[in-house]
């Protein structure tokens, strides 16, 4: 069920939106938007709908704020107005689209699955863990090395990820995928709020973007927090014995270790890369050199 994010400090708006969308939306409210901030970081919803009041100059810088975030800048926001309220620019007024109070009860759900779909439409994003996917991440490499940016790559992959969705089903192993690409998106937004990135390229890999002066820092958090989750995922006799025993397709048993989380990272300060593609063989490069390792580990091209 897609989630929407709801704004309001107007308890009878709140309850019209929730009667109108609860059969079809999970919806969670907050009063402010300040304070819906950290669910929308930590969960990035499919929608923002948000009661927009004249004179709030606070919810409308935050929004801007929102807008032009590489990540958060793909939820939709939908606005509902005073039929009164005379509308800015778009330029200040960052939604995507509105809504009069007086039209609420009868294009309240229409208008809230249009902005949805139209944001499925146009931007690419991973519908397991709604980060962005392979289009915007390859948009994102080239463009800040066409604006001549300095900053680090880094390619994070499973391992062990088969042998685990092998034994405890997709279902398990889809909850793996969700908890990797929070925990490196709320460290990553923890260390740098603005300008980093993280994305999902598929499967059980993710890249993040940010400073090379935060990334080793970055990455050794995201490690450690790893280990200490990922056992809580496997069943107690094969977290305590630190393995689990599968079988091939030819029948034969096989053991293989607790998942560990491999990163390789490259930056563009000694290395004038013009193209995404050389960056991107490098950073993978430094992410086999990582996987041949045993246990969670980082590894930076130094060269």
């Amino acid at each position: 069920m897609k989630t929407i994010v709801v704004v309001t400090g107007d308890m009878v708006l709140a309850s019209l939106v929730d009667q109108v969308l609860s059969p079809v939306f999970q919806t969670v409210l907050f009063h402010q938007v300040q304070s819906s901030l950290d669910h929308i970081y930590h969960a990035i919803p499919d929608l923002i709908l948000i009661d927009l009041q004249p004179g709030d100059p606070v919810t409308l810088l935050i929004l801007s704020d929102l807008k032009v975030d590489p990540i958060y800048g793909q939820i939709p926001v939908l606005a509902v107005l005073d039929d009164a309220y005379s509308l800015p620019g778009w330029e200040q007024l960052r939604v995507d689209d509105y809504l009069r109070r007086s039209a609420l009860e009868t294009e309240l759900k229409t208008r809230t699955e249009l902005c949805i779909h139209r944001a499925e439409r146009n931007v690419e994003v991973n519908p397991l863990t709604r980060l962005p996917g392979n289009i915007t991440i390859t948009k994102q490499i080239q463009s800040r090395l066409d604006q001549g940016e300095i900053f680090a790559l880094a390619y994070a992959d499973i391992d062990y990820f088969k042998p685990f969705n092998d034994k405890y089903g997709f279902s398990r192993g889809d909850e793996i995928l969700k908890m990797v690409g929070r925990l490196i998106l709320n460290i990553v937004k923890q260390k740098q709020s603005q300008k980093s990135f993280v994305g999902h390229i598929g499967g059980d890999d993710f890249i993040f973007i940010m400073e090379p002066s935060l990334v080793e820092g970055t990455a050794e958090e995201i490690l450690e927090t790893f280990d200490r989750i990922i056992p809580t995922f496997y069943d107690p006799p094969d977290r305590e014995q630190g393995f689990i025993l599968t079988r091939t397709r030819r029948g034969r048993e096989r053991t293989f270790p607790l998942i560990t989380l491999s990163i390789g990272i490259t930056d563009n300060r000694a290395k004038a890369y013009d193209h995404y593609g050389r960056m991107a063989a490098v950073v993978t490069e430094m992410k086999k050199a990582a996987k041949s390792e045993s246990g969670s580990c980082y590894r930076l091209d130094r060269r």
